[in-house]
């Protein structure tokens, strides 16, 4: 690409001399500095419009053999929407996972998403698919229309029998996984998706990486400043995952139960608060109880004969998930309630015909188990999964076996498992930005304070008595302007800062009948 601009060398980045990975990566970056990316109009079935543009970059499959195998990167990106004189550079994004797509970060450009008016004057908007993800050489684990059947086993067991039967199906997942991408799994660790992020930049022809990661993405972030330091001018991380080498990811997984109970009392209580529009119970307590109710009717005989258990929680948890799915979620339950049961089929229940969107959520779910698989070693005891699980459903009964069941196949994995990186920074790291909300059901708050203590001369934002997962695409000006002056400027506050939460959902009717009292007067 006419223009572009070398990797700096791996001399810049001493610690890692004479590492074999270290070496493959400069071999990898300086290679795709010169070839660039040869930009063209997004496949018609990507979704994403012009002027958006998408490429690929090579990357090695096992950094230790640069001159190896290679796979390709799929990548987007659209112009910064402001004068040459005001660029900065690309700012490239990754909204988590493991197994998120970032392909539709250009989209806030092109939606003209408020939010991000004034940084997409300055930076070329970059997504990408990490590897194994979506386009890029994308892994595998099941069949996509077996994934998807329903109903599902009760992830709650009544019996020993029950455990077992679920010991199995986590058994036979984490072959299929071997089965059907075993070529890939020994190198579907974070680091080689950070090595994968380094390559990219010098592929874009920056110097140093721009860079914007929620949820998993901040742990990419955080892998990614200890590995290459001296590559990084601007990042902010946004919901962090607890970078600790004892979390990575066994603990990590068992704090999200009681992270989630937190975030799904406070949903309750929300409900509760709204009865008038949702006639759900008045009380935490009763809309507790109408819960169990639904989950034990449809245990007994499932909602239009697929969503049993196992389906309400896929569907429920969006709400301690996002804010963004209180009103939808509760409205939904609520429609079931007064008799409109398809509404809930529709929500919580597969889709068979979508083969597409099938075949993406079991990539996701693929790429979810292989990287969380393969960055630690896991436990292998039974006994002590179903000490801790038993333990923690005691009080945190939301979530806790449905984890434990997605991540069982880590115990039996048939592919190599690494120790985790210890996350630190290193010489010449600038300022990070880490944003974080307390009552965060995905990444608990816990794990920011950690990145920050790890990242010297990171600031943090918090931001109290909220528990959206993704604060940076929320409205609240204490937030959204400050992460607008770091990317803009490269500034942040000289201690840490904590903001009022964001605005909480209201429910269609209580907004409609707000908005009608907020109207100005008519002279």
């Amino acid at each position: 690409m006419a223009g572009a601009i070398a990797a700096p060398p791996a001399s810049a980045d001493g610690r890692h001399h004479g590492n074999p990975e270290a070496r493959g990566v400069k071999i990898a970056a300086d290679r795709a500095a010169k070839a660039g990316i040869n930009w063209k109009a997004c496949p018609a079935d990507w979704g994403l419009e012009a002027p958006i543009q998408c490429g690929w970059v090579k990357v090695p499959l096992d950094y230790a053999k640069p001159n190896g195998r290679q796979i390709e990167i799929a990548v987007d990106r659209i112009g910064n929407t402001g004068t040459k004189k005001e660029r900065q550079g690309s700012l490239i994004y990754n909204p988590g996972g493991p197994g998120g797509s970032g392909l539709r970060f250009p989209r806030r450009v092109t939606t003209k998403s408020p939010l991000w008016v004034n940084t997409s004057k300055a930076y070329d908007f970059v997504g990408f698919d990490p590897r194994g993800v979506g386009h890029s050489a994308p892994i595998s684990c099941i069949d996509p229309q077996e994934f998807v059947k329903a109903p599902k086993l009760d992830p709650v067991p009544d019996s020993e029998d029950d455990k077992r039967a679920q010991r199995k199906l986590a058994a036979e997942y984490a072959d299929g996984c071997k089965e059907r991408s075993g070529w890939m799994l020994p190198h579907m660790t974070t680091p080689n998706t950070a090595r994968d992020l380094d390559v990219v930049r010098a592929a874009l022809g920056e110097r140093k990486l721009n860079f914007l990661g929620v949820s998993y993405g901040t742990y990419i972030g955080g892998v990614y400043a200890t590995l290459f330091p001296t590559h990084v001018r601007r990042m902010i991380v946004d919901s962090v995952v607890n970078p600790s080498k004892e979390k990575i990811w066994y603990e990590a997984n068992l704090d999200q139960d009681v992270a989630f109970q937190m975030r799904w009392n406070d949903w309750k209580a929300w409900v509760a608060k709204n009865d008038t529009a949702f006639h759900l119970g008045n009380t935490p307590e009763q809309v507790e109880q109408q819960w169990l109710k639904l989950r034990a009717a449809a245990k007994k005989d499932p909602i239009g004969g697929v969503v049993g258990p196992a389906e309400l929680i896929g569907f429920f948890q969006s709400a301690p998930y996002y804010d963004s799915a209180w009103v939808p979620v509760a409205q939904t339950w609520s429609d079931y309630v007064a008799g409109d049961t398809q509404a809930l089929v529709d929500a919580a229940g597969p889709d068979l015909t979508d083969s597409a969107g099938n075949a993406a959520s079991e990539n996701g779910n693929a790429v979810y188990t292989a990287v969380e698989c393969a960055d630690a070693k896991w436990p292998t005891s039974w006994k002590k999964w179903d000490r801790d699980n038993t333990r923690l459903h005691k009080d945190h009964p939301f979530m806790t076996w449905a984890n434990a069941w997605l991540n069982l196949p880590c115990a039996t994995w048939p592919s190599r498992q690494q120790t985790p990186l210890d996350v630190k920074s290193g010489k010449s790291l600038p300022p990070v930005l880490i944003v974080q909300a307390t009552r965060d059901a995905a990444t608990p708050y816990e794990g920011a304070v950690e990145l920050h203590k790890r990242l010297k001369g990171s600031r943090l934002i918090t931001e109290k008595d909220a528990g959206s997962h993704g604060v940076t695409s929320l409205l609240n000006p204490c937030i959204n302007e400050r992460v607008d002056a770091y990317l803009l400027t490269g500034k942040t506050d000289s201690r840490d800062v904590t903001c009022a939460p964001h605005a909480t959902p209201k429910p269609a009717a209580v907004a409609a009948a707000t908005a009608a009292v907020d109207l100005p007067a008519v002279p």
